[in-house]
């Protein structure tokens, strides 16, 4: 099978869903509470409503500040990204998720698709974990040749479940099991995506009950027989 090749038309269309299908639930809570609280029959739900407002304001900033740097052009002037700002989105997003983090990440530059790929791979390895437990987040290496690791496990006697996000590693690869790609998969196969771009060779996998998920620089005769998107 051959790695699918989307137009850029595409791939904006279905990232741009994808964003869209992130955020209008929280939104739409938003317009719920608001209603709540401008109807003058339900001012013994207003307490709630308020609640509800913050939860949702806040799940919609942590998803729109995570799509502003792993998907968008970011304003970051420059052509890198600092991981202290890849950490302060990551700390937001994993405010609104059941997991906690471990940031085990130097202070450097990144360029910015290989900034994008960790974000990415970072989001991933989230979903590995949908009930909860601990992931951990760690770029080793000289710099332009960083590996990034990230692993997750989450706590049996909690009911929690560690896993591989359903369909990852095929849309990883860019030969999504199904032979095409939409807006459900598009995180994934934009990250394997980035993963091509920059040279870098994603593993993806359980071992001993934790989830691991790799990026590691391609040889340099490997990566010149790669074609570039």
């Amino acid at each position: 099978m051959d790695i699918i090749e989307l137009k850029a038309t595409d791939l904006a269309a279905m990232l741009c869903s994808r964003v869209c299908h992130d955020l209008i639930n929280p939104i739409g809570a938003i317009g719920n509470g608001l209603e709540v609280l401008a109807d003058p029959n339900q001012t013994d739900m207003a307490e709630g409503a308020r609640d509800l407002i913050a939860s949702a304001a806040r799940q919609s900033r942590a998803k729109l500040e995570f799509a502003r740097l792993a998907y968008g052009a970011s304003s970051t002037s420059g052509t890198d990204i600092d991981t202290r700002e890849c950490e302060r989105v990551a700390r937001i997003l994993f405010e609104i998720e059941k997991a906690d983090l471990e940031w085990n990440v130097p202070l450097i530059l990144l360029p910015k698709h290989k900034a994008k790929l960790f974000m990415n791979m970072l989001l991933i390895a989230a979903m590995s974990v949908p009930r909860g437990g601990q992931v951990t987040a760690s770029i080793i290496g000289d710099a332009g040749n960083e590996k990034f690791e990230f692993t997750s496990k989450s706590d049996p006697e909690k009911r929690q479940k560690t896993l591989v996000p359903s369909g990852a590693a095929g849309l990883l690869s860019g030969m999504p099991e199904e032979g095409f790609v939409d807006a459900r998969g598009i995180q994934p196969f934009y990250t394997g995506l980035l993963a091509r771009m920059t040279d870098m060779e994603i593993n993806i996998g359980i071992e001993n009950d934790m989830f691991y998920l790799t990026a590691t620089p391609k040889p340099a005769g490997a990566a010149l027989e790669q074609p570039t998107a």
